[in-house]
């Protein structure tokens, strides 16, 4: 096999590896968040070498801290504050953004 199309095999295995981690971690980030922190506690058990502890706290997922910044909006807390109804403003409100409200209707008969 030549040196060249090792390389270029190579190369697309490593952006093939890439883009599929990327997806998995975008269409199912609880699922990776749990199997990141099992080889984080895999690594953080007693007796592991140094290389292993650090690569182990390095891999451990940020959980949420409670504060505002980090995104969880678990609380609810976290929206806009001077959002209104959409039940109750009219077909074309727009709010200060400029954002228009989806309003279903009821199909007609």
């Amino acid at each position: 096999m030549n040196i060249g199309l090792l390389a270029q095999y190579a190369v697309v295995a490593v952006l093939v590896a890439m883009s599929t981690f990327y997806t998995v971690r975008k269409l199912a980030p609880v699922w990776v968040s749990r199997r990141q922190a099992a080889v984080a506690a895999l690594l953080l058990k007693p007796g592991r070498g140094a290389f292993a502890q650090r690569l182990g706290r390095a891999l451990q997922p940020r959980g949420a801290t409670g504060d505002c910044g980090d995104g969880c909006g678990t609380c609810g807390s976290c929206g806009p504050t001077d959002a209104t109804d959409a039940t109750d403003a009219p077909d074309t409100a727009r709010n200060a953004a400029g954002e228009q409200p989806l309003v279903f209707h009821p199909p007609r008969r």
